[in-house]
């Protein structure tokens, strides 16, 4: 099931692009971080999506009032969640911070079940419940100040949540376009929102914050490296969301906590315990139930 290699795909460009942000959410600030996945991620959306229907063979849906919708309530979710993912990863360590954001699944199960009517079973929820308990054995870290593991818990969570949220919103928006096949309706989708995003914080740096703008043109290559790398992420995540609920998708995302690990062990030398060891253990489980159960 293509849904399964496109949702691992992305997830390792996500891993990539989380490392080029968070290096530059220290050098040039939060905000500027934030916006940089939008700006520089663009072109390369707009471009993919011109090369679509030659490669489709079909012509561009035009999005209704129900796509437009649910494409810009995933939009801004996203925005909120990436600015507390940076904020987060200043905090914590790089793979824990990923797995606080992975702890989304569930909700992301039980919500698009109430709204787009996505298929839940028990071995679904079960799976994803296994999984989740080991991103929380991850996240668990004994010997930390309290106040300070309080607040990343609490912006980790609050940006996990908002990842939900944009993950019903993209899915409900490709759900909504009129015809096109998996490629197509992924493709509109993702230039639809990278332009609202693009222009929302445009807007709020021109008028709010423009050092903030300027710092982010002048590592430009930087930027432009992340940029492209969440737009090739984004591509995919949103054909898995054409294929598959977003509650399968995001929860076989799990996997990235490993893939972070690698990051932070080998790039950023930062330590592994035997309690995340543990804990990525779990996941694979976790996510090996999922697979089985949706794959027979």
């Amino acid at each position: 099931m293509l849904w399964v290699l496109t949702t691992l795909i992305a997830s390792a460009a996500q891993t990539g692009r989380n490392a080029a942000q968070s290096g530059l959410a220290r050098s040039i600030g939060t905000l500027a971080a934030t916006q940089v996945r939008f700006l520089f991620g663009l072109p390369f959306a707009l471009a993919f999506l011109a090369l679509t229907p030659s490669l489709t063979g079909e012509a561009l849906p035009l999005p209704g009032p129900t796509a437009l919708a649910f494409t810009g309530i995933g939009a801004v979710a996203q925005i909120g969640a990436t600015a507390l993912m940076l904020v987060t990863m200043k905090s914590q360590n790089f793979a824990v911070t990923t797995a606080w954001l992975k702890t989304e699944p569930v909700l992301v199960a039980l919500a698009s079940a109430v709204v787009l009517g996505d298929a839940l079973t028990w071995p679904m929820l079960a799976s994803i419940a296994v999984a989740t308990a080991g991103v929380l054995i991850m996240t668990v870290k004994p010997g930390v100040r309290v106040w300070a593991d309080q607040r990343a818990t609490l912006t980790g969570l609050a940006a996990a949540a908002l990842f939900g949220a944009s993950a019903i919103g993209f899915r409900g928006g490709i759900l909504a376009l009129p015809q096109g096949s998996d490629l197509t309706r992924a493709a509109t989708i993702l230039a639809l929102s990278l332009t609202l995003q693009t222009t929302i914080l445009l807007v709020w740096l021109a008028l709010f914050e423009r050092a903030a703008l300027a710092r982010t043109f002048a590592v430009w290559r930087a930027s432009l490296l992340a940029g492209f790398l969440g737009a090739f992420a984004s591509a995919f995540w949103f054909l898995g969301f054409s294929m598959t609920s977003a509650a399968n998708v995001r929860t076989l995302a799990l996997v990235e906590v490993i893939m972070a690990q690698g990051v932070s062990t080998l790039i950023l030398r930062q330590k592994t315990s035997a309690r995340q060891v543990w804990g990525m253990v779990v996941v694979v489980v976790g996510v090996a139930a999922l697979l089985r159960s949706e794959l027979g």
